[in-house]
């Protein structure tokens, strides 16, 4: 037996190969999710061999986790960065460095989450192995949108999220579809348009439902405050979002799960057997762990973007809608940019549809309904300019993504609609609401009557 398997059979008393064959089996018969495929470019095969000599079984068996873990990605060099992180805090560094040190720190962060979080599907069966998946695909989003929610930073809140949902769109799109253009000049892109069909009608449904608070706002008589009237809108909204995501989740999981089998058929065919690398309880040890300095660096992020705002001379919605989105999850990005290289489309739009639409219908109500429950007001209503970004987005990406083939022009049109958007938040800097926030931004502000 390999040294590998020696570890993984110890820690799980014994019965670890049936548990493994099960595993395979049932992770064969399950979704793996794009995202997933995605972040597995990124891993790099360790050597058992280099911790099998040891004499100890326990430190044998720590080591062997810790190299899997740590060791076992290719954006290994950035771990140094969450020590640096949390050094520049304790001794009161400039806020500005705090904040670009978590972010790095989050890259590497967020890819090891997803191979955890694949790890634990091995033992878990097909659905709950596929729901863990399909839920933590954009755990770090979630997590810096609740942190700025418990900070009552609303504006930092929205902008991040819409700026995963543009990046996603627009960005890790259309790198993907022009650098598969590139790469297969003489050969025709396909893809399904079966699964595009069902993330673009979810990310117009969300749209309509951001949209109706907006239009709600203006169609109001004038002198008429109607703030409660839109954030109850707002809330019954979500709730409804939030069951349309389940019942996508009920579609992609059990229902039709064939149609997003397509996505895993090509990636099989190329790789050897997987099996897991660790034991369940490790796994789900580490994963806890890696989640609580999630946790720690995205407060960081929260509580000292305006310091970093200040000290670069940008705007914090074009370092929230922009910055965030790109560094935090790089490594899901450059996973989707490499399979469309491979002239596998099918998961480079299952990656940024799926994240789109994650974050659309599941992060930005779950946030609604969670600053419900803390009484703070988070609404729908993203304000006109970022309403019109999304819409314009969605619109733009049904419209590309109609025919079922692609080519590199597609991927420059969506990559320069984002330079645009970009440089619209660059130049343009957004004030926050003074009602949702007490944080100075570096900007003076109006002398008016706030509205």
């Amino acid at each position: 037996m390999e040294p590998a398997g020696e570890f993984y059979h110890m820690e799980n008393g014994g019965d670890q190969s049936k548990k493994a064959s099960m595993g395979k089996e049932s992770w064969n018969n399950g979704i793996r999710t794009a995202q997933t495929m995605s972040n597995s470019l990124l891993r790099k095969k360790s050597d058992p061999l280099l911790v099998s000599k040891l004499r100890f079984q326990m430190l044998r068996q720590f080591l062997a986790n810790l190299q899997e873990v740590i060791l076992g990605t290719k954006l290994a060099v950035l771990f140094p960065a969450i020590p640096l992180a949390i050094a520049a805090d304790f001794y009161k560094f400039g806020r500005h460095w705090i904040f670009a040190l978590s972010l790095l720190g989050l890259t590497p962060l967020a890819e090891r989450v997803s191979f955890l979080t694949e790890q634990i599907a091995y033992y878990t069966g097909p659905t709950v192995g596929g729901l863990l998946n399909a839920t933590c695909g954009n755990a770090t989003e979630l997590i810096i949108a609740l942190f700025a929610l418990y900070r009552s930073k609303i504006h930092v809140l929205k902008y991040s999220l819409l700026g995963s949902i543009l990046s996603n769109l627009l960005l890790v799109l259309g790198s993907s579809l022009l650098c598969g253009g590139l790469a297969n000049l003489k050969n025709e892109q396909r893809y399904d348009r079966k699964q595009a069909d069902v993330n673009s009608s979810l990310l117009l449904l969300g749209l309509l439902c951001h949209m109706l608070p907006l239009m709600s706002r203006y169609a109001a008589a004038p002198g008429v405050l109607i703030a409660d009237s839109t954030l109850q809108l707002s809330r019954a909204s979500s709730i409804l979002m939030l069951v349309a995501y389940i019942g996508y989740i009920i579609f992609q999981l059990k229902t039709h799960r064939q149609i997003f089998d397509s996505l895993q058929e090509d990636e099989e065919e190329e790789e050897e057997e997987e099996k897991a690398v660790i034991g369940f309880w490790s796994a789900f040890s580490w994963l806890v762990g890696m989640t609580l300095i999630i946790a720690l660096l995205s407060e960081y992020v929260v509580g000292t973007i305006e310091a970093a705002s200040e000290s670069w001379g940008i705007s914090v919605s074009f370092i929230s809608i922009i910055l965030i989105p790109i560094v935090g999850n790089a490594a899901e990005h450059a996973g989707a940019i490499i399979f469309a290289f491979k002239n596998k489309l099918d998961i480079s739009l299952g990656v940024a549809l799926g994240s789109a639409t994650q974050i659309s219908m599941f992060a930005v109500p779950l946030c609604v309904v969670v600053g419900w429950m803390m009484r703070v007001r988070m609404d729908l209503d993203f304000s006109l300019l970022e309403t019109a970004s999304l819409a314009l987005t969605i619109l733009v990406v049904a419209f590309t993504l109609q025919d079922g083939t692609s080519h590199y022009m597609k991927g420059i049109v969506l990559c320069l609609c984002y330079t645009a958007i970009a440089a619209c938040f660059f130049v343009l800097k957004i004030p926050a609401p003074l009602d949702q926030t007490n944080v100075k931004l570096g900007l003076k502000p109006s002398t008016g009557i706030s509205a």
